[in-house]
């Protein structure tokens, strides 16, 4: 259309005939699945995770190779807050409630699952040897979408960034071979399905008396080996890696809970609360659970020594009502569910125990910050508006002060979508990280 004789381009744009197939081949992954949720006898089990899987991505990567084709290199965020999927609109709500209610059924209700759960087995029976569950459907799930929209990533949106491209690779291969392939594999050795790339306290229970005595009795050494490494990784790695890196070493690189938001959740990021009331909230929360998972630890750990005398059956129930609700109804339902209503990082922002623990010292004690040029700021506001952690970035760019900010995960998006240069991810000495303009 044109205003005053200027063109103007229609905010919706006709889709290519590429991008068109993509969507098509896409919907029939998906009605294939939700058929099956309610239909088990139409196809094998074989063949019906064949065709889903093949058929979601062939569909996405045609989109996106599509998305690549039409576009020249640089972060596309146009149109992003008139959609109703991506800007709170009615789309977005069904969304969110969809995946709500999927954690829900996933946790409390997984025989409603059944025929989705079946419909892995074959997968399952090829990795581990044993038959499918609902984590192993839900892993199966979580690392398809890692890897799909982590292509997006590598090939559309940031092809035009080594940093951000090298990064997704990690978070693709963490998420694949150290949180899905590995535990599973141990599983079928009759082994413990241990995570290592996930330790205390973002995984409680690691440190608690029970799964440590069940680690060191397993036989054969590798139960040792086990607890020796998350108990390395927690004392001894974090402190370090966060010294030199930041908590980015962690929390954008390894991170399974991480990556899910830097991949699948990329389009909802601009969401996340920028007010000062979310910051005062944010450290409330964030701290409260941390402090509650150190007192839940340390319950359990002296009512195993004092043989139950002191605290008796409230340290058992202090555990489950952190799992409950921490574990369960945080991390999952609302941490994943309201991507399309807060922003992707509710979870890592207001309750992740090891975030907590990584932001004091990255505050505190870390060689890490992101420098600011005040003089080429324009305040276009692209870096507060995209940054997944809810912090004014601009505010601090136009001060030309460095941001230090205990909940800054150094994804590295507002230095992206600078448009003149004014961001950097460095390391300096630990005494100069906060520059405070004259």
């Amino acid at each position: 259309m044109q205003i005053d004789g200027i063109e103007i381009q229609s905010q919706h744009r006709d889709l290519s005939i590429l991008k068109k197939t993509g969507i098509f081949v896409f919907s029939i992954g998906i009605t294939i699945l939700l058929i099956r949720l309610f239909y088990s006898t139409i196809f094998t089990d074989s063949v019906t995770l064949f065709l889903f899987l093949g058929l979601i991505l062939t569909g996405s990567l045609l989109f996106i190779a599509a998305g690549a084709i039409e576009s020249p290199a640089g972060i596309k965020n146009t149109r992003i807050f008139f959609s109703s999927l991506t800007a709170r609109g009615f789309f977005g709500w069904i969304l969110g409630f969809s995946i709500t209610i999927f954690y829900i059924i996933l946790y409390w209700y997984p025989a409603l699952l059944e025929n989705w759960i079946r419909l892995v087995d074959p997968l399952s029976y090829l990795i581990s040897g044993i038959p499918a569950d609902q984590w192993f459907l839900y892993g199966t799930f979580y690392t398809l979408a890692v890897m799909v929209m982590g292509f997006r990533m590598i090939f559309f949106k940031y092809r035009h960034n080594r940093y951000h491209q090298i990064r997704t690779v990690s978070i693709m291969f963490f998420q694949f071979g150290f949180a899905y392939l590995i535990p599973y594999i141990l599983k079928g050795f009759n082994h413990p399905d241990f995570y290592f790339s996930y330790f205390w306290p973002l995984k409680y229970d690691y440190l608690f008396p029970g799964t440590v005595n069940y680690l060191l009795s397993h036989p054969g050494g590798l139960g040792f080996f086990m607890f020796f490494w998350g108990a390395v990784m927690t004392f001894i790695a974090t402190p370090v890696l966060t010294y030199f890196f930041g908590k980015r070493w962690y929390c954008s690189w390894i991170c399974g809970c991480g990556g899910l938001a830097n991949t699948l959740g990329d389009p909802w990021r601009q969401l996340s609360d920028k007010s000062l009331t979310s910051w005062k909230i944010e450290r409330w929360m964030i701290h409260s659970v941390l402090i509650f998972v150190i007192i839940t630890t340390g319950t359990l750990w002296v009512n195993s020594i004092t043989a139950g005398k002191i605290f008796g059956n409230f340290s058992n129930e202090i555990s489950s009502i952190y799992g409950f609700l921490i574990g369960a109804v945080f991390s999952g339902v609302i941490g994943v569910g309201f991507y399309p209503i807060l922003g992707t990082r509710v979870w890592c922002r207001f309750g992740c125990p090891l975030a907590a623990i990584l932001g004091i010292l990255q505050k505190y004690f870390s060689r890490f910050r992101i420098t600011t040029n005040g003089g080429q700021c324009i305040s276009c506001g692209n870096c507060s508006v995209y940054c997944e952690m809810g912090i004014d970035v601009r505010w601090y760019a136009q001060r030309g002060q460095n941001i230090v900010r205990a909940s800054c995960v150094g994804c590295g998006v507002c230095s992206a979508v600078c448009p003149r240069g004014v961001l950097n991810l460095e390391n300096g000495t630990v005494n100069d990280r906060v520059k405070i303009p004259d």
